[in-house]
């Protein structure tokens, strides 16, 4: 239980912090309109034929924040506010996407690396929950830590994930606000440029104390293992 308040309870906190700090910047930076009027489909648009890209279609999906990049069938799909809306957070975040397709379009190893886990890493985290559960029960009653063994593994291939999907998430922002900095026909203000560089460092965050929770998790379930974390 020592463990579980040192390594887990804080990062929970943290967590819950970056995703309300996350959701009121989103909200209050979709309320700025960009003074081009761009929506975020046109920015998406423009962004990857000034790369060269035109293979990749944008689309509009469902939901909200729901905006990513599909390497399978090449297409960056936005939330219907940010396909639609013309505020910086759509700007910002349909560049985002785009930058996930620069990004496979160059053949960036990360990206890929990612890519190929997807499949493994689905079917982990769908078993995961249970995996634990039952481990945990296993090795409390009967001190067998086979299960909560195999548990650890796929822990650990989640973590390695986490870990890969950083840089990915990282470097797309870095392309979206070096190409916004660059076309001041789409973000001309240097106010809106700070506004959506601020938006997707809060949106990186996410990403960061996710990977922090599961590097916790890790930690605490592989001291249980060893014999360290019961109480």
């Amino acid at each position: 239980m020592e463990t579980y308040i040192v390594v887990i309870i804080p990062v929970l906190i943290i967590s819950m912090f970056v995703q309300w700090r996350f959701r009121h910047k989103f909200a209050g930076y979709t309320e700025m309109q960009l003074n081009s009027g761009y929506s975020g489909a046109e920015v998406a648009e423009k962004m990857l034929q000034d790369n060269g890209i035109f293979n990749v279609k944008v689309m509009s999906t469902e939901g909200k924040l729901t905006d990513h990049y599909n390497p399978k069938d090449k297409t960056v799909n936005l939330s219907t506010d940010v396909y639609h809306g013309r505020s910086v957070a759509a700007a910002a975040v349909a560049a985002h996407e785009c930058g996930h397709a620069i990004q496979d379009t160059m053949g960036y190893d990360w990206l890929e690396l990612r890519s190929d886990m997807v499949p493994v890493v689905t079917i982990t985290s769908n078993l995961l929950q249970w995996v634990m559960i039952l481990g945990v029960a296993l090795i409390a009653f009967t001190g067998n830590p086979f299960l909560l063994g195999i548990g650890v593994v796929g822990l650990t291939l989640v973590t390695i994930f986490s870990l890969i999907t950083l840089p990915v998430e990282l470097d797309a922002s870095k392309r979206a606000l070096r190409w916004l900095k660059n076309n001041p026909k789409v973000m001309p203000s240097e106010k809106e440029h700070t506004q959506a560089k601020d938006a997707l460092w809060w949106a990186a965050m996410t990403y960061i104390v996710a990977t922090i929770g599961a590097l916790g998790n890790l930690v605490y379930y592989t001291s249980m293992l060893f014999g360290r974390g019961r109480d």
